[in-house]
């Protein structure tokens, strides 16, 4: 695979950051993992810190290229589920750790994802963005049923509130699971956490997917630095993986 990829997380304005960020490369298959430890929660960071090993070592003990993409994204994320709701055992429900979480698995010239709350996962292709995921948060179900607009999504007060999450409650929650995109040359595709896409647009997005000139890893850092000042000095952790398709 010819693959450009590049990871940052920035604290923001924050005292601790309970992001975590990870792209895990074998020879002919790539995971990468974006996920936002809930602040709200206690210990968001060991949540973000446990489902991020337990995806990690999920990848690497499947061979690639991995059989059934869409059944190992079900399970890897059920497994982290899991290992997270474990560190709220003995805890008040409101005390347990939780996180969001979006995660791409990228192989045979295809891609396929899936997410937990409102990380987010962008397919940018030329100038547009080709396909993004869904939050599990109420503005979005509210944003469905046309009771807002796009636009107001940005700024409206429940737009934290989540919907689901790894970890707190033993069921398993809602995930949603893309089908397999297929990847043309010059496809970028963008993992972040609301840090990052809360303070964005559209067209952010894809001038940075259009910066083919310039190191993957520094256009990313800008965009990581553009949404932190945009919303300083009240700037989320913000963070983001990505990978810029070239060619099988």
């Amino acid at each position: 695979m010819q693959i450009e990829t590049a990871d940052v997380s920035l604290i923001g304005h924050r005292e601790e950051n309970q992001d975590r960020v990870a792209i895990a490369a074998a020879d002919n298959a790539v995971l990468l993992v974006v996920i936002d430890g809930m602040g709200g929660h206690a210990e968001g960071a060991r949540a973000a810190e446990t489902a991020l090993a337990s995806l990690l070592e999920a990848f690497w003990q499947t061979p690639h290229p991995v059989f059934d993409p869409l059944g190992f994204l079900h399970l890897s994320l059920g497994r982290a589920h899991e290992e997270v709701v474990k560190l709220g055992t003995g805890l008040s429900v409101e005390a347990r750790p939780r996180a969001t979480c979006a995660l791409c698995l990228v192989q045979d010239s295809a891609a396929y994802w899936a997410h937990v709350g409102d990380s987010r996962i962008y397919q940018l292709r030329q100038s547009q963005v080709l396909e993004r995921t869904r939050d599990h948060s109420h503005v979005e179900v509210l944003l469905r049923e046309g009771l807002i607009t796009e636009a107001e999504v940005h700024g409206h007060p429940m737009r934290n509130y989540v919907e689901c999450c790894l970890g707190g409650d033993a069921a398993l929650p809602e995930m949603s699971i893309s089908t397999r995109r297929k990847l043309k040359s010059g496809d970028v595709l963008l993992l972040c956490t609301d840090g990052l896409w809360a303070n964005l647009r559209d067209p952010d997005f894809v001038r940075f997917a259009q910066t083919a000139g310039k190191p993957l890893r520094e256009t990313l850092t800008d965009l990581g630095t553009q949404a932190v000042e945009a919303s300083a000095p009240y700037s989320d952790n913000t963070s983001a993986a990505a990978l810029r398709w070239r060619a099988a």
